[in-house]
């Protein structure tokens, strides 16, 4: 069983390179999908920190605590200037499976090693571990695009949720019937609030988001926010952890939130800029009573209780 809080290994025993990532379950399977971070981490000349893009990885696991790795879902293109060459950003993968067309949807976050691109990047599949083939990159409603995540709604409508405006305010954008784009229907959340990594779920008529103050690399205090409707409405609440390290969200910082047999567990990312190739990861359960968030460190997340 995989420690929180630490390098994940696969079944094979090699780290699992999935950052800044997501869980998706289909057809009683579990894909992880992240950043591959396999090299050497650099500094651009912009001073950014940065590891050469390789490519999103994809992991199987019927449990949630067993993962196979499937290989590269989408991968770097080895032609100098397209949006997937070494020398690109590709961060924060999500994807959802479209019933209508039978595709999965991978959005990520696409951008140039000084982040002043700020695109959303989008490739398809015709199977959960791929390959994805890249469709294109845009900036959905004009607007630039950071830290992102992916929400399906209960009734099969689609939302990317993305920092803007130099990660001042957080936008939603509602996506095409076929999740290959945005289709001009937009909101705002957390104006001039300045926070990152969003993760958003929906429990009992209510809309929750987690999301991360934007302190580069260093931790810091998360916050959950609440709405009943997914465009508009929302307000922040407190911050979720508790116990020891609460106010640095245990070292970690939130990338997803998934469901499991009823049950709702939040992803983080231990970030280690000096090395992040070696950054772990931490799945932990999340206590909601009354409409508010509450989530404990455990060391260890059992998926079978």
């Amino acid at each position: 069983m995989n420690k929180n809080g630490t390098i994940w290994h696969d079944t094979e025993g090699n780290t699992i390179q999935a950052h800044g990532g997501m869980i998706l379950e289909h057809e009683g399977m579990y894909y992880w999908y992240g950043e591959n971070k396999n090299g050497p981490t650099s500094t651009a000349p912009s001073g950014d920190i940065r590891v050469d893009f390789i490519g999103i990885s994809c992991y199987s696991s019927a449990d949630c605590m067993n993962w196979k790795y499937e290989g590269l879902a989408l991968a770097a293109s080895d032609e100098p200037g397209h949006d997937l060459y070494r020398d690109r950003v590709g961060e924060r993968p999500k994807v959802l499976y479209n019933e209508k067309t039978g595709k999965f949807v991978m959005w990520f976050h696409l951008d140039s090693a000084d982040y002043t691109d700020a695109r959303a990047g989008i490739a398809v599949a015709d199977h959960p571990a791929g390959p994805f083939r890249y469709v294109k990159g845009i900036r959905p409603n004009r607007s630039d695009c950071r830290d992102m995540t992916l929400f399906r709604d209960r009734d099969g409508s689609a939302y990317l949720i993305h920092s803007s405006d130099w990660n001042k305010t957080l936008r939603i954008s509602r996506l095409t019937e076929d999740y290959l784009d945005v289709d001009g229907v937009c909101g705002k959340a957390f104006i001039e609030q300045e926070r990152e990594a969003p993760a958003i779920f929906f429990q009992e008529g209510c809309y929750y988001m987690i999301t991360s103050g934007c302190t580069c690399w260093d931790p810091n205090s998360a916050l959950f926010g609440t709405s009943s409707t997914v465009l508009s409405g929302w307000k922040l609440i407190d911050n979720p952890c508790v116990g020891e390290h609460a106010r640095q969200t245990f070292f970690g910082q939130s990338t997803y939130v998934f469901e499991k047999d009823g049950a709702f567990y939040l992803m983080l990312d231990h970030w280690k800029p000096e090395d992040l190739k070696n950054s772990g990861y931490s799945i932990l359960p999340i206590e909601i009573s009354d409409g508010h968030l509450t989530i404990p460190f455990r060391e260890y997340t059992d998926f079978s209780k």
